[in-house]
C-alpha cells in the first residue's frame, strides 16, 4: 500500500468522507481534504506504483453549485512537490488559488499541505481538477462538477443520472521517471493502455485473464448525461457506444447548441457533455475509447484503446446468449472525425455570456511546432534527432523555459516586472513565414533544416485591463503534424472558426462565427490546420497558457499571459489570501 499506512489511510478516508457543504445564504462553502500518496495497483501481471487522492483513480469527484464557494486542503505525502490545478475554474480575483506549478506558486513541499480557496460564479458543467506538477495528472485527477442554481438544465429530456465518464491512460513505468526522461529528450515511453473512469477493459489481458470494464447499468427509456472528460498525457480520443446516439450538450464548463451524432471526440483537457438515451433494444453493448494519430510519417506510438459496457436492467449476465455489439470506429490514422465534430459545436447563446466583442485591440498569430536545440550549450550540432540534439516545442519558434525557484506570479506581484525570471516579449508572430502544413517538413531535409534550429526563453506577454484579444494558432508540420489543443487558465474564449492549411486571413476571417461561437478553455488546433478565439482579458494576473499534450509541455509548448489590474479594487488582484504559501529558497512553497 505505498508509503502510507494502512491504518491511517482509513483514517484519512472517514475524515476525507467528511467533506463538507456549509449553507451561506443561497450558496454554500464547499470543503474536501485531498490526501496524496502513493498506492500499489496490479495491472497486466505487473505491481506499479502510482500516485492517487484518498486511495482513488480516478480521484474523488467534486460536486458544488453555481456560487458556491470551494476550500481544498491539500496534504501532500510524497517525496516531491506538487500543485493541483482547477481545470476550466474562471479563478476569478483569485489567481493565488490556480495551482499551475512555477506560474502561480511553488509546489507544495513532501509532508506540508495547502489550502486552496475559490468562489464558482457564472459557471454550469464538467470541468475537472489535476495535478500540475510532472506527469502525475495521469493519476491525479478528477471531475469536478458545477449545477446550475435552479437545478435546471436547458435540455429537451432532463437526465434520470449523470456519470462522468474519465477517460486516461494506464502507465506501468514511474510517472515521475516518465517525467525525467522528457525532460531529457526521450520521448519513447508509452502507456500500455486507454481506461475509462480507471478501468482497462476486458481487451487489455495477462495471460488470458481480462481486465475488468468500466459498466455503465441503464433503465430502459431513461436519458443519461455523460460528462466525458480526457485526462490522458498522450492521445485524443474518440468514444462511441454500440446501438447508441449522443446528444452534445455542452463543453468546458458551457452550454452547446444541442448536436446529434453517434460519436465523441474529445482532446487532452476538454470536456464534452452528451445526453444518451437508453432506446435500444434491451441488452448489452459495448463502448469503447479509441486513441487517435496521425498517419506516418509522422513518429507512431500503440494503439491504445479501453472497453467498457452499457448494461440493460433485466438481461442476464451472458447477454442472454448474444454477441455483445461492438461499435464502428474510424482508422486510428484518420483525424478528420475529430476536424468535423469539433468544427460543428456551436455555443447556446445566452444574456450576458455569449456577447463577442467585435473590435479587436490585440492580434497575434502563433505557429505550433517542433524545433531541437543543441545539446551542452552548443551553436552549432548535427540537427534531426542526433544525441547531439534534443527536441523542442515551440510557440512562434520560442520553446518556453519553466522556471523552477519562483512563481511568476510571485515575481509580477512582488515586483512588477521579471528581471531575472521572465521577459515580456513573447512575438505576437513567428520570424519567418513559411508554408506551415507542408508536410515534407515531417522527414529530414534541407527545408526541415533551416527551420528547426530554436531556443529556449521565458517570453510571457502583458496586456492591460480589458483587452480584447484575438489569436489565431497555426499548428505546423515542422518534424511531425500533431494537432494541438491549447488550454488557457483563468478564462473562457469564443472560438470563432477552425480550418485545415494555412490560415489565409483574406479568405478565412470571413469564416469568423459572431452569432453563437462555442465558449471554451481548450480548443483543439486541426493537425496541420488553424484555430481563431477571441477573448477580453477582464481577470487580472499570471495565466498560463499550453498545449495539454503533457510531452509538449515538458517541451516547451507555453507561455502565460500577465493581465494587468483594472481602475477599480473590483478589478484588481487582491492579495495573497492567508492560506497562500510563498516560494522557499528550495523552489518548493514554504511549509
Amino acid at each position: 500500500m505505498g508509503k502510507i499506512s494502512m491504518a491511517a489511510l482509513i483514517l484519512c478516508m472517514s475524515l476525507v468522507a467528511l467533506s463538507t457543504a456549509v449553507s451561506v445564504g443561497e450558496a454554500a462553502v464547499v470543503e474536501h481534504t485531498f490526501v496524496v500518496h502513493e498506492m500499489n495497483v496490479t495491472h497486466l501481471c505487473n505491481t506499479t506504483k502510482i500516485y492517487v487522492v484518498n486511495g482513488q483513480f480516478p480521484g474523488p469527484q467534486i460536486d458544488v453549485t453555481d456560487g458556491d464557494t470551494v476550500v481544498v486542503r491539500v496534504v501532500n505525502r510524497l517525496d516531491h512537490g506538487l500543485t493541483i490545478h482547477w481545470h476550466g475554474v474562471r479563478q476569478i480575483r483569485s489567481c493565488w488559488s490556480d495551482g499551475a506549478g512555477f506560474v502561480t506558486e511553488c509546489p507544495i513541499p513532501p509532508g506540508a499541505n495547502h489550502t486552496y480557496r475559490f468562489n464558482l460564479t457564472g459557471q454550469v458543467g464538467t470541468l475537472w481538477w489535476h495535478a500540475h506538477v510532472t506527469c502525475l495528472r495521469a493519476t491525479i485527477n478528477g471531475a469536478f462538477v458545477i449545477r446550475p442554481k435552479d437545478g435546471r438544465y436547458p435540455f429537451r429530456t432532463p437526465p434520470a443520472k449523470d456519470v462522468p465518464i474519465i477517460i486516461g491512460e494506464w502507465w506501468q513505468l514511474d510517472l515521475v521517471e516518465l517525467d525525467r526522461r522528457m525532460a531529457d529528450g526521450n520521448f519513447d515511453d508509452n502507456p500500455l493502455s486507454a481506461t475509462i473512469n480507471g478501468k482497462l477493459g476486458d481487451l487489455s489481458n495477462c495471460s488470458g485473464v481480462p481486465e475488468e470494464s468500466f459498466v455503465l447499468d441503464v433503465e430502459r427509456g431513461e436519458t443519461y448525461l455523460l460528462r466525458i472528460l480526457n485526462t490522458a498525457l498522450f492521445s485524443e480520443y474518440y468514444f462511441k457506444v454500440a446501438g447508441h446516439t449522443f446528444t452534445v450538450v455542452g463543453a468546458d464548463g458551457n452550454y452547446l447548441t444541442p448536436f446529434e451524432t453517434d460519436m465523441v471526440t474529445v482532446a487532452p483537457g476538454e470536456t464534452i457533455d452528451v445526453l444518451m438515451t437508453a432506446d435500444a433494444p434491451p441488452a448489452h453493448y459495448h463502448m469503447v475509447a479509441l486513441a487517435n494519430q496521425p498517419p506516418e510519417p509522422d513518429p507512431q506510438i500503440p494503439v491504445f484503446v479501453s472497453r467498457g459496457l452499457v448494461r440493460y436492467a433485466g438481461v442476464r449476465g451472458d447477454n442472454n446468449g448474444l454477441p455483445v455489439p461492438v461499435p464502428l470506429l474510424p482508422d486510428q490514422h484518420n483525424t478528420l472525425p475529430s476536424y468535423y465534430f469539433h468544427g460543428n459545436l456551436t455555443g447556446l447563446a445566452y444574456p450576458g455570456r455569449h456577447r463577442v466583442p467585435m473590435h479587436v485591440d490585440e492580434r497575434l498569430f502563433v505557429t505550433l511546432g517542433l524545433g531541437s536545440l543543441c545539446r551542452g550549450g552548443k551553436k552549432v550540432c548535427k540537427r534531426r534527432r542526433s544525441n547531439e540534439t534534443i527536441v523542442v516545442a515551440t510557440m512562434n519558434n520560442v520553446s518556453f523555459h519553466h522556471p523552477n525557484a519562483t512563481s511568476l506570479l510571485e515575481r509580477y506581484y512582488d515586483y512588477g516586472n521579471g528581471e531575472g525570471v521572465y521577459t515580456e516579449d513573447f512575438p505576437v508572430k513567428p520570424p519567418h513565414p513559411y508554408n506551415y502544413s507542408n508536410r515534407e517538413l515531417i522527414p529530414p531535409g534541407p527545408l526541415e533544416e533551416a527551420l528547426e534550429p530554436t531556443f529556449k526563453a521565458t517570453k510571457l506577454r502583458r496586456f492591460k485591463y480589458n483587452t480584447t484579444v484575438e489569436i489565431v494558432f497555426q499548428s505546423t508540420a515542422l518534424l511531425q503534424s500533431d494537432s494541438n489543443p491549447m488550454h488557457l487558465h483563468g478564462y473562457d474564449f469564443f472560438v470563432l472558426a477552425q480550418g485545415l492549411g494555412n490560415f489565409d486571413p483574406k479568405r478565412d476571417v470571413a469564416k469568423f462565427n459572431y452569432h453563437n461561437p462555442q465558449l471554451r478553455n481548450t480548443v483543439q488546433v486541426p493537425r496541420t490546420g488553424w484555430a481563431a478565439i477571441r477573448f477580453v482579458t477582464d481577470n487580472p494576473g499570471m495565466w498560463y497558457f499550453h498545449c495539454h499534450f503533457e510531452f509538449h509541455i515538458v517541451m516547451g509548448m507555453a507561455t502565460a499571459f500577465i493581465v494587468e489590474n483594472g481602475p477599480t479594487l473590483e478589478t484588481s488582484l487582491p492579495p495573497p489570501p492567508p492560506e497562500y504559501k510563498r516560494c522557499g529558497a528550495n523552489g518548493l512553497s514554504q511549509p
